[in-house]
Formats: structure tokens, sequence, C-alpha cells
């Protein structure tokens, strides 16, 4: 880094660069992950260390408190990436520092307790509001605290932990709760533990890990599981030393880091442990090259953690960072098609294989060629190609294992009604009869119980006026269409998930008239052939994905494109009562992302454009139904869209081709699920 920091904070923000402000000092500055290059930026209006900074729905970051001597300061102010620029905030009731910043699902910030001014701690709440760019009061904890743990917990209240009821008074083993809804507190079980200087990480499975800190006077190697489906608290095992004023993170894996700090003395600590939740036991891992105490660490979108600044030894403030590389890193890259290609389809084969079809050149040119990807060599082998030469199609494979492929374009200005059918067993395609009419951007969807394929909008130029609301039906059997009853909507982008009960929901997409965004829903209905309205959603979106649940009964929309531009909302479809309900949202705007089912149940989101400011995304991340979270789940090789994505045998997933500023891209990459 540029300058020398001593508890400073390090924010990864959304285009990937991390935000590392204060440490002792106003000015801050962006670490590039892929470059690891250091650039300076403007400085705040003031100085601070043990302040907080939060990253808002926004984008923005809201940096909290903090100081320079024993007085907190009182000042916040907010950042924005999109300028690099500070704008000054008013209205903390006092001074403080210690304090603890949490997003809640509303988008405000809930900013407790702290160090006000020489030692004396706050009970005091408040609220920052984005939308209105202000304050407001919240109601007080039960105990003035600082030096302690806030955590957001899945059911959306915030489990805040021991701390100090002064700089040099009693250490607390209490617990708190508060509830948004109603802006009230209430106490929480008790942990096993007097702590301070402590952690406190949400994992993958809702609970909360603590560990280390000060109980009194002396540091502890104790750690210890709070369950919010419980309220109660599970002694843990030890960490691998007694430790204190550490870092805690999150890995994709699963797992928790644990780096520096100090056993209670000098000199600091250059260790680093895990915590593997499977086991529930705690094992070291490589050292820090540096001593580092009242440090910062990110998470970068690789998967890897960046540690940085710190003191190393008393008295010495520390301008070194270090990256720590996991044994466990989600992507890797796959062996490249031979031909780069977007826009195309990635299908599933009865073998194992997964057939890649046609897709966009560079350029905007169709191809006809055709691939399959064995996972047990890493390679692809030619196979015949299609009959005509086409991107954005569908691809659907049968109940007899064949692949149907319909419609799309062949170039800018041609819309397609042919389709052909993969046969696997003899490597061959067969051209079968056209659509009733040109489509591209359409759904095609196998129907369960009669083994029929839908076809449903799409449209018949670039324009949304010529968006399509008819829709056809396939028969395998014969190799003919036939029309059925048109939607009540036009819609091209839009997504369309078959349910339990053989009926079909289409939802969102982009239409004609007025509300060329729409958040309107219907259910085609097989054994009559027609369709009836559901409950919109709650989002008007269109260039979204939508999956089934495991559990069936729910379906989950992601992201797209709104009034707004590319979103990070997601939501949820309740099959049995014909409703939507808002869930967490994505860490990151995607439109025209893919996503799938993964073996544990949890949804893999990949990669799609983050609009203004972001460009073409090369994240993933991961959400978890049981506790409405979403967690990354690292990057490709290449920022990537209009890719296409498959279910390996093994339940890794394949991502396929795609394209970003350089054109259409042959890379490939291979995810690894967390168990």
């Amino acid at each position: 880094m540029a300058t020398a920091r001593v508890d400073p904070t390090a924010t990864l923000l959304r285009n990937g660069y991390v935000l590392v402000t204060g440490g002792g000092t106003s000015a801050a500055e962006l670490y590039d992950p892929r470059t690891g290059r250091w650039f300076p930026l403007g400085a705040m209006a003031t100085a601070r260390q043990r302040h907080t900074a939060t990253l808002l729905p926004s984008g923005k970051v809201l940096v909290v408190g903090g100081g320079t001597s024993a007085q907190g300061a009182a000042g916040s102010e907010v950042f924005d990436p999109d300028t690099n620029t500070w704008t000054g905030l008013n209205g903390l009731d006092l001074p403080r520092s210690q304090h603890t910043a949490t997003l809640l699902p509303s988008g405000q910030v809930l900013i407790v307790g702290g160090d006000s001014s020489f030692g004396n701690a706050l009970a005091t709440a408040l609220l920052y509001e984005p939308m209105k760019n202000a304050w407001a009061t919240t109601s007080p904890m039960a105990a003035a605290r600082l030096g302690h743990t806030a955590t957001l917990l899945p059911n959306g209240q915030v489990l805040v932990t021991g701390g100090r009821d002064s700089a040099n008074g009693e250490v607390l083993s209490s617990a708190e709760l508060y509830d948004p809804p109603s802006g009230t507190w209430s106490p929480a079980i008790r942990m096993g533990t007097q702590r301070t200087g402590h952690t406190a990480t949400l994992l993958l499975s809702g609970q909360v890990l603590i560990a280390g800190g000060f109980a009194g006077s002396l540091a502890i190697a104790t750690s210890e599981l709070y369950d919010p489906a419980t309220g109660t608290w599970t002694v843990l095992g030890n960490l691998p030393s007694l430790w204190v004023f550490h870092t805690a993170t999150l890995l994709t894996s699963g797992q928790v880091l644990i780096t520096g700090g100090s056993n209670g003395g000098q000199p600091y600590l250059d260790r680093a442990a895990l915590y593997d939740p499977n086991t529930g036991t705690w094992s070291e891992t490589a050292p820090l090259t540096s001593r580092r105490i009242s440090h910062a660490a990110a998470l970068l979108p690789s998967g890897e953690v960046l540690a940085l600044g710190g003191v190393a030894e008393a008295g010495s403030r520390n301008a070194s960072a270090e990256r720590y590389r996991p044994s466990f890193l989600p992507w890797r890259p796959a062996k490249s098609l031979a031909t780069a290609r977007a826009q195309l389809t990635a299908n599933r084969l009865p073998s194992g294989g997964v057939l890649v079809a046609g897709g966009s050149a560079t350029g905007g040119g169709a191809l006809s060629s055709a691939l399959v990807y064995d996972e047990t060599t890493d390679a692809w082998s030619d196979t015949a190609a299609l009959g005509t030469a086409r991107f954005l199609h569908t691809a659907t494979t049968l109940g007899n294992g064949r692949v149907l492929v319909t419609g799309g374009q062949k170039d800018a200005s041609t819309w397609l009604a042919s389709t052909e059918v993969y046969a696997p067993e003899t490597g061959t395609w067969t051209q079968v009869a056209e659509l009733g009419t040109r489509r591209a951007r359409h759904t095609a969807t196998l129907l369960a119980g009669s083994g029929q394929v839908l076809v449903t909008g799409g449209a018949t130029g670039s324009a949304a006026a010529s968006s399509l609301a008819s829709a056809e039906l396939f028969n395998a059997s014969t190799g003919t269409w036939s029309p059925t009853g048109p939607m009540g909507r036009a819609r091209a982008y839009h997504a369309a998930v078959p349910l339990p009960s053989g009926e079909v929901l289409v939802m969102g997409g982009l239409s004609t008239g007025t509300e060329s965004i729409t958040p309107s829903a219907e259910l085609y209905n097989p054994a009559t052939g027609t369709w009836r309205p559901t409950a919109p959603l709650t989002t008007a979106r269109y260039g979204h994905v939508a999956v089934l649940l495991g559990d069936g009964r729910r379906v989950l929309v992601v992201g797209g494109w709104g009034t707004d531009g590319a979103l990070r909302s997601a939501e949820v479809y309740d099959v049995g009562r014909g409703t939507w309900k808002s869930v967490a949202s994505l860490n990151t705007p995607r439109y025209l992302p893919h996503a799938a089912v993964l073996p544990t149940g949890r949804v893999l989101v990949v990669t799609g454009e983050g609009g203004s400011g972001l460009g073409v995304l090369d994240s993933a991340e991961v959400y978890d139904a049981g506790t409405d979270m979403w967690t990354p789940a690292g990057t490709l090789s290449m920022r990537n869209t209009h890719h296409a994505l498959a279910v390996l045998p093994s339940g890794r997933v394949l991502v396929a081709g795609g394209s970003n500023s350089s054109g259409a891209r042959a890379g490939a990459d291979v995810y690894t699920p967390v168990r």
C-alpha cells in the first residue's frame, strides 16, 4: 500500500476492487486483485481508525466514526465508486469508535455501541437511511458495549455479542438480538465465555462461529457456535493458539480463515488457522509472511483472501499486503472449445457428455458446428454439425435422450423457424418440421406427462414490438408442431419453469405496448392447452433466470434487467399459494446470468452483465434457500456472458463459450460445489 495503516477497513466493491480506508490516516486507496496494483484516492474528510465501512445496496460505501485520539469521530461519509469521490454526512448522535455497522435486509445500516470518548461505552443505536441519506435513532441495547461483534442472521435479526462496558471495565458474555421490523432488542442466551476482541462469522449453515478474544485481561483460545434456530450455544474445540485481535474470513469452501492478531503478548502472530464446519475442528494453515495485529482482511472475488496493514511489532505500522490462496478454489479452467462462440447451447447427454451446439462468432456470424465434452478426460470431440447455423436458439433434452434445437437467428436480420433433433447414439442431426412462427429469445420446456415440448414467445425482430405471445407444441413421436393457446402477454427474454403439477410457469420478459418490461406471470395447463394469469413478479424484469428449488414448492427468479438497469433483486414464487415474495438480493447485479441447481440443493448463479460501471462479470455466487443467503462462489478464468452451462455427472458445473468486450471466447471453466 502507499500508506501504512493500523485498524483500517477493507471493503470489496461490486467492480471487484477493494477499498481500503483509514487506519490512523484520512488516506484511502483501491486495490485491483486482477493486476495486484494499488491506486490512490482522494482523502476522507477525517482521519479514522477503528471505524466501520459498509457496502450499501447502491454500491456506495458508508464510512462511520473512528478516530485517531482517545475520542471517536462524530462524522460519517459516503464513497461513490462511480466517481471515486467522498461526500460528507452529518447526523451521528455522538462520536464513536469500536462500534459495529450491519447492513439490514431493508438496505438500512444499523450502528451499535462503541466508544464515545476516553473509554466510555455506548448502548445507543442508530439507523442510516440510504434513500433519505439521513440518520434515525432506534432503541438502545440493554448493555453499553465496545469491542463487540454484530452479525446479521438469516432470519433478519442482528446478533450482538460480548465487548466491554468501558475501556478498562468488565468484559461481557451477554448477547442481544435486534429485530429490525419492531426496532427493539431482546436478550439472547449468554455465551459460554466472556469475550472482547473476538470475531463472529456467519457460516453457510446460518450458524455463527465465535472465536478467541480476551476474557478479562487474558487472551483465550476457546470457540463456540450460536444456532439461531434454537437460540443456543455449543462449545467447540480450541483454536491452535490463544488468539485475539485477529481477522476471520468465510472462504468459498465454507471454512473460516483466522489470521494474525496476538496471543496476549508479543511478538504478534503470523499464524493462521482454518475452522472446518463439517468436522467442527480447527487446524493450522500456512502462516502469514508478516506478523500483524489490528489489520484488515477481505475475501477476493477469486476466493483468495487479502490481508493488509496492522502492526508488525510495537509501534511499527505496516504498509504491506499479502494474499492467501486456499487449497480449495471452486473454479478451474477446462479444455477450450475449438471455436470461440457465444449465444450457444449446452445439454447433458445420457452418456454423461455435454453437447454444445451452434452459437455466434465474433462479428455476429452464426455457427453450425457442434462438440461433445467428456468430463473424465477433460476433452472435446467433434460431432456432426447442425443442418442450419444458428444462435439465440433453444436446445431441449427429450425424454428419449435426444436433443431438440429450435429457432434462433442466422444473422442480425434473419430469424429462423427451422428445427432439428440430435441423436447421441449416432451422433447425427435430423431436420424436423418447422415452427409455425420464426422466433429467437424464446423458451422451450419439456412437458413431463406427454413428452411434448412447449415453445413460448420470443421475438421476430430486434425491437420489443416484435415480441410474440404465440405458443406451440412439438410432438417427439411424429416430429411435428401444432399451435396451442397463446399467452396473455407477448414476451421475449422471459423465463419458463415446469412445475411438479405438470403446469408451466412463465414470468417477466420484454413485451409490447407501454409496459415494455413486464412483471406479468402466467401458468400453462397442458391438459387444456390454455393459460391463466397468476400473481405478477414483485419487480418487472427480462433477461433473468428462474429455477425450481429442490423442495418442488418454490421457484427462484434472479437478476435480469429492470427499469433502472441490471438487477440484484431475487424473488420466490410459492407454487401452492400462487404468490411472490422478495428474498435476499444478489451481491452483484446480473443481467443474462445462467443458473444451475446443485446436488446440495443450493443454486449457482454465474456471471452475466453487471450494468453501468461493472460491465461483463467473471464472478459467481450461490444461494441457499434454507438460510436465504447468497455467498461468493469465486471467479471464472475470464469475464463472460452469453455462455452455456450444464451440470456434469459428478455434480460439477461446466460453463462453456460466451463473450466479453473482446468478442466471442473459446474458454471453458468447471465449478466444484461445496458439499
